[in-house]
């Protein structure tokens, strides 16, 4: 049964522009829907009559290509269970997530609920997702009824263009794919001849395409395969990397980012679920931008972990800064900040995750 928000009915118009509501619809056309895979059983179990559990079954939405479940998804589902077990007045502040087993799309996530602490302040719910009789994420969120304070600051949103302003990442990747890549490679070596510094070796197209005439087809595949995946996050790059060079990049990138669809005013404990789907997208290739010569054999998040500090609608444009500040031991840890388009800086995300990459050759001297 599909979630309908305050003051919509299924089939209910939308604002001009925004898709409607109907029975069946996925995360892939409205993202609102994450707010509700979950389900209750008839009768939830007791733990020893002290607290209750509260098991809600999750239904899968996006895969990645690599046949894992979506971090995000299981962040965002966990928060959903954890928001159900608290009072109307309780707003979530804070959740810290570990990621103990890779994900099983073909078989539905069990949460399981436990309201750790039930205070007047603030509030704590433990969420185990199970899958096949074992956890695949440990979550706690902690919540917190509304406490005015006159201690208050915030750092100064980025100077960036508005999203009006930039292509999404389908339009660049069509964009991509009009280029001519084999007249591409002839300029950039025609480029590279007339440096009076070269590029280092390994990081430019050419370079590639003479070591492997296949590229270009393997560059288009991969492209075709990237608009495929219909996520359901609207995605605006401002600094798009170039798609023909490897050059070590700054470990910063900034995009304006906002779910599919409509959700509307509605219940601000189902926008920062949302969120939490949103804030893994792309989140940990932040620190391999120094290292794009290198090929990644395995990339996957151990934790993440969110603060909200201010109201703000997951369906509306935010921007979205990203930067590493360290990478080492085969992890990357990134640091996430997502700001409404007033200037308000709504929520603070930090990762950590394993990144291990192919062994370079050494090149004989001899």
């Amino acid at each position: 049964m599909p979630c309908l928000h305050p003051g919509m009915t299924l089939g209910s118009p939308a604002p001009p522009g925004m898709p409607r509501l109907y029975p069946g619809m996925t995360l892939r056309s409205s993202a609102p829907t994450l707010g509700c895979p979950l389900e209750a059983p008839a009768h939830p179990p007791w733990d020893g009559g002290l607290r209750r559990a509260c098991p809600r079954r999750g239904r899968h939405y996006w895969v990645p290509v690599t046949r894992r479940l979506f971090g995000g998804q299981i962040v965002g589902q966990a928060l959903v269970a954890a928001a159900r077990a608290v009072g109307e007045d309780m707003h979530v502040h804070s959740l810290h997530c570990y990621f103990v087993r890779a994900g099983d799309p073909g078989v539905p996530v069990l949460y399981q609920v436990e309201r750790t602490r039930t205070g007047r302040s603030f509030s704590v719910r433990s969420v185990k997702a199970v899958q096949h009789g074992k956890p695949i994420l440990i979550c706690q969120a902690s919540f917190q009824r509304a406490q005015p304070s006159p201690v208050q600051h915030q750092f100064a949103m980025p100077a960036v263009p508005a999203p009006e302003e930039l292509l999404t990442q389908d339009e660049l990747i069509h964009k991509y794919l009009q280029t001519d890549f084999s007249l591409r490679g002839r300029r950039e070596s025609l480029w590279s001849q007339q440096r009076t510094t070269p590029l280092p070796r390994g990081l430019g197209f050419s370079a590639a395409l003479s070591r492997d005439p296949n590229l270009v087809e393997k560059y288009r595949q991969g492209l075709n395969k990237m608009l495929a995946q219909n996520v359901p996050i609207e995605i605006k790059p401002v600094n798009p990397p170039d798609v023909f060079h490897w050059q070590p990049q700054e470990p910063k990138q900034l995009f304006w980012v906002r779910a599919r669809g409509y959700i509307g005013e509605g219940d601000m404990k189902l926008h920062c679920c949302v969120a939490a789907y949103i804030s893994d997208y792309a989140f940990l290739g932040t620190a391999l931008l120094p290292h794009r010569q290198h090929t990644v054999e395995f990339m996957v998040s151990l934790d993440h972990s969110m603060w909200f500090h201010a109201p703000f609608r997951a369906d509306h444009w935010m921007l979205y800064e990203c930067e590493s500040p360290w990478a080492g031991g085969s992890r990357g840890l990134v640091h996430g900040r997502l700001w409404r388009r007033d200037g308000v800086l709504a929520v603070t995300c930090a990762q950590e995750g394993v990144i291990r990459v192919a062994e370079t050759p050494i090149e004989s001297k001899l």
